[in-house]
C-alpha cells in the first residue's frame, strides 16, 4: 500500500496500528492464491481460516461493546485484498450483530463462541421482496402461538444464504403498525418450515438467496430483545456495520489507486512513463483526494462511536454515501489508466469494479443515505 501516513491520524491507538499490521501479514500470506471458483466452499474456508487466526474474536461481544474502528480496519485491509474475504468477515459480524448488542446471555453463550471461532456462519435477514430499504414496511409475519412464534413470508438478498448455521431474522409481530411492530429472531435452517428457494447469482460471486418461511415455529427463546423493539435493534446494529461497508469500500479504492500507481509508472508512452503525463497526474490526484476524504468520514464515524455517542446515523449515512460512491469513481479511473487491460477479465481492476457496484446499495442505497443525511441535517437545524 502506498500510503500508510492515516495510521498515525489521531483517530487510532497503538492497538489499531499493531491489528492492522497483523490482518495485513495474515492476508498477503494466505489471500495470495485463493481460489474463487466454488464460492459457498470459499467463503466456509475463509470463515474457518479468519477464525483460526483469531481475526473473528473482534466481529461479537459479550458484553455488548464492537470497536469499530477495528470492524474498520479489519474490512478495510481484507477489501484491499480480497472482497470475497472482506465479506466473509463483514457477515460475522452483521449477522451477529444484534446478538452482541441485545442478546439474552444464554443466547451469546450458545452462539458467539461459535460464530467468533469460525464454527458456525451468520447471517442477516433484513430484506424482503416488497420492502427493500424500507424496514418498517416489512411484512413478514411471526405469529404468537404458545411457547413459539410462527413465521411466514420471504426474504431474499440474504448474504450467506444457503450456507448459514444463524440467520438473524426481522418480523412482524404486530405490537404497533410500522416501525414499531417488528421484533427479531435467531432462525436456523434446520427448523421445518425453513426453505432456501433461490440463490441469486450477481456480478461479484458472493453466496446470495432468498429464503421462505412457511408455518415455521421459532422457540420463544430465540427471541431477541423485546417484542416490538426489532426495528431498534436492526438500525442500531447497521449504526455500526454502515461505517464498515465504508471502509469495505476504502480499500477497494486503495487498491484501485495502488494498481493504477504501478500502471502509470510502468507503462510507457512515446518513449515516458505514463506518469508524466499531466492529464495523468490529474487522475492521480482525484484518486487521492477521494480516498484520503473517505477515509476522513469513514474513521470520524468508527471513532465518534467508540468514543461513547449512543447513535452515529448522520456519520455513518454521510461515511457509507461518500466512500462508496467515490470507490466507483476511483475504481474507474484505475480501469481508465489501465486501457484495454482494465476491462480484461480476472485483472485486478476489472474484479474491483465488479465487486465495489453493490456497496452502493446494500444495507441502504445511495439515495437512501442522502435522505437521511438531509433529515437529520433538518432536524437538527429545526431542532426536532
Amino acid at each position: 500500500m502506498a500510503d500508510k501516513s492515516f495510521f498515525y491520524w489521531p483517530f487510532f491507538e497503538d492497538r489499531h496500528r499493531a491489528l492492522a499490521a497483523d490482518i495485513d501479514r495474515w492476508a498477503k500470506d494466505a489471500l495470495a492464491s485463493l481460489d474463487h471458483e466454488d464460492t459457498d466452499e470459499t467463503c466456509r474456508r475463509l470463515v474457518k481460516d479468519l477464525g483460526d487466526a483469531g481475526f473473528l474474536s473482534h466481529t461479537g461481544s459479550e458484553d455488548g461493546s464492537l470497536d469499530v474502528r477495528t470492524l474498520c480496519l479489519m474490512r478495510e485491509t481484507l477489501a484491499r485484498h480480497d472482497g470475497l474475504a472482506d465479506f466473509a468477515f463483514a457477515m460475522q459480524g452483521l449477522g451477529t450483530g444484534a446478538l452482541s448488542l441485545f442478546g439474552s446471555a444464554a443466547q451469546k453463550q450458545a452462539w458467539l463462541p461459535l460464530t467468533r471461532s469460525g464454527k458456525a456462519i451468520s447471517a442477516f435477514a433484513l430484506t424482503e421482496p416488497q420492502s427493500g430499504s424500507d424496514v418498517a414496511n416489512s411484512t413478514m409475519t411471526a405469529t404468537d402461538d404458545g411457547d413459539a412464534y410462527v413465521l411466514n413470508g420471504e426474504k431474499t438478498w440474504i448474504s450467506n444464504g444457503g450456507i448459514a448455521d444463524l440467520y438473524t431474522l426481522f418480523a412482524r409481530t404486530g405490537e404497533a403498525p410500522g416501525a414499531k411492530g417488528l421484533s427479531t429472531f435467531i432462525v436456523t435452517p434446520d427448523l421445518e418450515g425453513f426453505e432456501v428457494v433461490e440463490r441469486l447469482e450477481t456480478i461479484a460471486p458472493h453466496p446470495l438467496a432468498t429464503l421462505r418461511f412457511t408455518d415455521c415455529r421459532v422457540p420463544k427463546s430465540n427471541l431477541i430483545g423485546a417484542p416490538g423493539s426489532g426495528f431498534k435493534i436492526a438500525m442500531s446494529v447497521l449504526d455500526i456495520f454502515r461505517s464498515t461497508v465504508a471502509a469495505a469500500a476504502l480499500g477497494f479504492a486503495r487498491r484501485a489507486l495502488d494498481e493504477a500507481l504501478e500502471r502509470v509508472s510502468t507503462r510507457e508512452i512515446q518513449g515516458s512513463p505514463l506518469a508524466d503525463l499531466q492529464l495523468v497526474q490529474g487522475h492521480i490526484a482525484d484518486m487521492a483526494l477521494d480516498v484520503d476524504a473517505a477515509a476522513l468520514l469513514v474513521y470520524r464515524a468508527a471513532w465518534t462511536k467508540d468514543s461513547g455517542a449512543p447513535r452515529v446515523t448522520r456519520e455513518a449515512a454521510m461515511a457509507k454515501l461518500f466512500a462508496t460512491d467515490q470507490a466507483q469513481q476511483v475504481i474507474d479511473k484505475a480501469v481508465q489508466l489501465h486501457g484495454g487491460d482494465g476491462v480484461r477479465s480476472g485483472t485486478a481492476v476489472e474484479k474491483l469494479y465488479r465487486e465495489i457496484r453493490a456497496l452502493r446499495i446494500y444495507e441502504g442505497a445511495s439515495d437512501v443515505q442522502k435522505t437521511i443525511i438531509a433529515r437529520q441535517t433538518l432536524g437538527a437545524y429545526q431542532g426536532v
